[in-house]
């Protein structure tokens, strides 16, 4: 299973963790769990291996675990917008990506904000696309971090 693919199921899971379900990543990887789901989408043909579900269970986990610093952030780049204005799909998307840059050193930044970008495009409109370009890019030059990567735009960065 690739980290694109490994990504999205933790966007999933951690978009229907914070919508209120019980499912964790534990039930979440039981097989006969995992191979109810939707068969049509290819997302779900391949259980997550050891490496995918560890990664997978460690960012559900953290983004459940540090919501508030990471829905203080997104307030506080998305200039002027409330949290209630966002798509839940975007903060899902949104609150991925900042636990990837902020709690997990070993992916690139950059690599976060171009496969959150990509996934964004699956789910949301081109609007709300460039809104989330534009919250991580901000948020990554208030850091000091990546500016030129940032600002050259996703196509330009590249997964691990």
């Amino acid at each position: 299973m690739t980290r694109t693919n490994a990504r999205q199921l933790a966007l999933q899971l951690s978009f229907a963790v914070n919508a209120g379900s019980d499912v964790g990543p534990d039930a979440f990887f039981d097989e006969d769990y995992f191979r109810a789901l939707p068969a049509e989408d290819s997302l779900f043909t391949e259980i997550p291996g050891e490496k995918e579900r560890d990664y997978i269970s460690a960012l559900v986990t953290g983004v459940r675990d540090r919501r508030e610093e990471l829905d203080a952030l997104i307030e506080q780049f998305s200039h002027g917008w409330k949290l209630s204005r966002i798509s839940r799909t975007a903060l899902a998307v949104l609150r991925v990506a900042l636990y990837e840059i902020l709690y997990m050193p070993d992916i690139p930044a950059a690599a976060s904000i171009n496969e959150a970008v990509e996934l964004a495009k699956g789910y949301d409109e081109p609007e709300t696309v460039r809104f989330i370009n534009g919250i991580l890019g901000s948020f990554m030059r208030s850091r000091g971090e990546a500016a030129e990567e940032v600002a050259a735009g996703p196509e330009t960065a590249s997964e691990e």
